[in-house]
């Protein structure tokens, strides 16, 4: 049986963990928000319409900041659309996902449901269509206490305290092709700073996220970066990353090292960022807003979901409504390793999206919601993940992967929390086929005792939890996971995530 070997030390970090990488994403897209967090007639609603069972498990999730409204979607949203009396809100077309918007859900209603799960807004503003007045006026609406003719509009609608939104998007996927208003990179980053800098007279202390690439494949990646950042780096405080993985036939070796994408795409864009920064003699350092991420097929939306006969606008049409495996589990668990490595920089990320739409979390309209196999490698991460991530030292068999060659075959972060003295180590194996015996040196950390050692691995890779059998998959105590003499020892199933959680 193949061994690995890791390394721990509380004196060598990464950086401090931002609760922050434990957002998600709420889209008008498909049965996201309809049918999804907000079903009125459903058993289970409150009296303001959103179904207390999904609430349940949002907040089981482990979610600290959630992106809203979109997405694509926010490039042709009219944001006053969804304000005021529901009888005199329009529909209107979304052009973005091909469907009918009603607005019975605007700002004011899901800023009110974002108390209930506990977790802050992040708002997009819409610079596809719209640009720096619109952005002034739904921050007047959003923020100002009273006596402006927008601040009171939101006390008339039923909101007499302001939302007090702290962080802003500045726009969406601007580089796409397929986004409405879509320019050149100077294009948007004139508009964005213009519009950065117009919001910031508003209220100087707001944090800005500006759009980088939609992908690392796309053509323009990295150049398109540094266009925008000369242009605004001064009047923001993030760029935005976005990146989709899934596999491509039966490469399964490459999709589950797609992690290894991720890693190159964080540090080409931190690398652009201190170009820029060096360029403009700035002492200011701009973070990243990992503000999409996920397994997400999207060559099945192509190929089944998408709309577009120019006579059908459906509302809340069922789309992106990926059924997770074993296998998307463990490579999303992934994921969110290469998240935390990078905490030093990453400091914002938002998986998307929350329900039903490429989500943790499935609903049944009248019917029960359920935890999708990707809910439990982030709720586990977001509860175990406190303090700091450490520096690694691992040493690891590798893989061979058509798509990135050789890869470690093991992948893990470990944090630890000074205050309490709890560590956490996150592991993956990679391999097919190979069962792996890991030991890992703790005795710097001073671990007693092992709190928990949860694996999330089945024979069948590409099990899955349904409305039918919604327990099929879910993590199980790992039994092998032993400590002594400082040394903590755990065998990894192949295709496994693992979380250990130390004291």
């Amino acid at each position: 049986m193949p061994h690995a070997h890791l390394t721990l030390d509380p004196h060598f970090t990464v950086g401090r963990i931002n609760r922050r990488l434990f957002g998600s994403f709420v889209e008008h897209l498909g049965r996201c928000v309809y049918d999804g967090i907000y079903e009125p007639g459903h058993p289970t609603a409150n009296s303001q319409g959103f179904r207390t069972d999904v609430i349940a498990l949002v907040r089981e999730l482990g979610t600290t900041t959630i992106r809203y409204p979109g997405g694509n979607f926010v490039s042709g949203y009219r944001w006053e659309d969804g304000v005021g009396p529901r009888a005199q809100r329009p529909n209107r077309l979304d052009l973005a996902w091909h469907s009918t918007e009603s607005n019975d859900v605007g700002l004011d209603e899901f800023a009110g449901w974002l108390k209930d799960v506990d977790a802050d807004l992040m708002y997009a503003v819409n610079l596809g269509t719209r640009g720096t007045q619109e952005a002034l006026d739904v921050l007047e609406y959003a923020n100002i206490d009273s006596g402006t003719a927008l601040s009171d509009q939101r006390i008339a609608n039923g909101t007499p305290k302001p939302h007090a939104i702290g962080m802003w998007c500045l726009g969406n996927e601007m580089d796409g092709p397929w986004q409405l208003g879509h320019g050149t990179a100077m294009d948007y980053a004139q508009l964005a700073g213009k519009t950065a800098r117009a919001m910031r007279q508003i209220d100087p202390d707001l944090e800005l996220v500006v759009c980088g690439s939609s992908s690392a494949t796309m053509p323009t990646f990295g150049e398109w970066e540094r266009t925008v950042l000369l242009e605004t780096y001064h009047d923001v405080d993030f760029i935005s990353c976005h990146a989709y993985y899934e596999p491509h036939g039966d490469d399964f070796a490459s999709f589950l090292a797609s992690a290894v994408s991720m890693d190159s795409f964080i540090e080409s864009v931190v690398a652009t960022a201190d170009h820029v920064k060096a360029v403009l003699h700035s002492e200011k350092t701009i973070n990243l807003s990992f503000d999409e991420w996920n397994v997400w097929y999207q060559s099945r939306y192509n190929e089944v979901d998408k709309i577009t006969d120019a006579n059908v606008w459906p509302q809340a049409p069922r789309l992106l409504e990926d059924s997770y495996s074993v296998l998307d589990a463990v490579v999303f668990g992934n994921l969110m390793i290469a998240l935390l490595r990078h905490a030093d920089r990453v400091t914002s990320a938002s998986l998307a999206q929350l329900v039903n739409v490429i989500a943790p979390i499935m609903t049944e309209p009248n019917g029960p919601a359920w935890r999708q196999s990707t809910f439990y490698p982030f709720a586990i991460t977001s509860r175990l993940a406190q303090g700091t991530v450490l520096e690694l030292k691992l040493s690891s068999p590798t893989v061979h992967t058509d798509a990135y060659g050789e890869v470690s075959m093991i992948d893990s972060v470990a944090t630890h929390d000074e205050t309490t003295g709890a560590s956490a180590v996150f592991l993956v194996n990679r391999s097919l086929t190979e069962t792996l015996d890991v030991r890992i040196d703790v005795s710097r950390l001073g671990v007693s005792r092992i709190v928990s050692a949860e694996t999330l691995h089945d024979a069948d890779i590409h099990a899955k939890n349904t409305l039918d059998d919604p327990l099929r998959v879910t993590p199980h105590s790992n039994g092998t996971a032993s400590l002594d003499a400082g040394t903590v020892t755990v065998t990894l199933p192949p295709v496994s995530w693992t979380a250990l959680a130390l004291h």
